[in-house]
């Protein structure tokens, strides 16, 4: 990766934040899953299409964009180089012949112009520092006419089951964030505004932004749900009773198919003139 606009970013996902989500892949697959079927819907990615997958992380995205491609491709880029290394582990395991992955920054990244029908990302472009340059560099990317679809979060709100149990995870751990989770989570919020998807997306057509619920899997059950948080915060036991506290939280959320909460996303579609 030689250009980098985002520096911030880099150390956040190539230090703790990148490593964790790396060592638990599937945890956040599965966290994450829910969104799949709303933006590949939106995409539409049609065989033959090229494919760019933008924030791709352990590639999961990228792979289901170059099974739906085929016998087109899809390439995948982030700026976390440990879950790069993880994508294109579980790629080779899947036996997808057809996704790459390029460690780069979107935002600056000299993409081929015009190299890419489709532009996909399931919450990986709030991470921009510059977000109507990134969007300016994907279009350029983009052939005339290619489609643009990304998930990202909706302001969560105080009352949320998401927001309660997070704060109250926080508490109970007496957390004090490192300004690498700082970074991450300030960015996760920074394009929850639709007024402000509007603003970065200009110069793009037929541009919608439309709510969508999923549920996010937390975990197989409470126990499991638990050990996921507390796996933030290695060597960082909690005692019996804030133990006891959390579990209390989670336990409304359990059903058969594991701890679900539900959650808000924006779904975002465009079109390059």
């Amino acid at each position: 990766m030689t250009l980098v606009a985002n520096s911030r970013q880099a150390e956040a996902w190539n230090g703790p934040v990148g490593a964790h989500w790396a060592t638990h892949q599937a945890r956040y697959d599965a966290m994450l899953a829910g969104v799949n079927e709303a933006l590949f819907g939106a995409a539409a990615v049609a065989p033959g299409d090229r494919v760019l997958d933008v924030g791709c992380g352990a590639g999961a995205t990228t792979r289901i964009a170059a099974r739906l491609a085929a016998p087109g491709h899809a390439v995948g880029v982030d700026i976390s180089a440990p879950l790069l290394e993880r994508a294109r582990a579980s790629t080779a395991a899947e036996g997808v012949a057809n996704a790459a992955y390029e460690c780069a920054d979107a935002q600056v990244h000299p993409f081929p112009a015009g190299a890419y029908d489709v532009v996909v990302s399931r919450g990986g472009v709030m991470f921009f520092e510059d977000h109507a340059a990134a969007f300016r560099n994907l279009a350029r990317a983009l052939r005339p006419g290619g489609r643009l679809a990304f998930v990202c979060p909706q302001p969560p709100g105080p009352h949320s089951p998401e927001a309660r149990t997070l704060a109250l995870f926080a508490r109970l751990v007496d957390e004090e964030p490192g300004a690498e989770a700082v970074a991450a989570r300030t960015a996760m919020a920074s394009l929850s505004d639709p007024d402000r998807l509007r603003e970065v997306l200009a110069g793009y057509e037929e541009v919608r932004v439309e709510p969508v619920t999923v549920e996010a899997v937390w975990g197989r059950d409470v126990p499991d749900a638990v050990e996921f948080l507390l796996s933030r915060y290695p060597g960082r036991p909690l005692p019996a009773g804030r133990l006891a506290e959390l579990e209390a939280a989670l336990r409304p959320y359990a059903t058969d198919s594991g701890v679900r909460m539900r959650a808000g996303v924006w779904l975002v579609t465009a079109v390059r003139p």
